[in-house]
């Protein structure tokens, strides 16, 4: 199924954090937490202001960001979970 987000909407395609600690001990699935960065994989078309004009989206599909701990809607598309967040919920692109 393709899925295309609307407004200032952005699909995300969390990153897994290390299963190991850098001292070498595994983390189990029950004390990660929650990934905070991840890969853009669909954007909207951006936000109209209060005059009707389309405002683009600073993010770009492809694009590394990082976000909110609890920032986004997780869904299931194609049995893959992903998270739909406005774009003010991204903190900043990965560089």
């Amino acid at each position: 199924m393709k899925f295309r987000p609307l407004h200032d909407r952005v699909v995300v395609k969390a990153i897994e954090a290390e299963e190991k600690t850098k001292g070498g001990i595994i983390i189990p699935d029950t004390a990660k937490e929650k990934p905070q960065q991840g890969k853009v994989v669909a954007v909207g078309p951006g936000a109209r202001d209060e005059s009707g004009k389309l405002n683009p989206l600073d993010v770009k599909v492809g694009d590394t960001v990082l976000y909110g701990k609890w920032s986004g809607t997780e869904v299931k598309i194609d049995g893959e979970t992903l998270l739909i967040m406005k774009e003010q919920d991204i903190m900043g692109i990965a560089e």
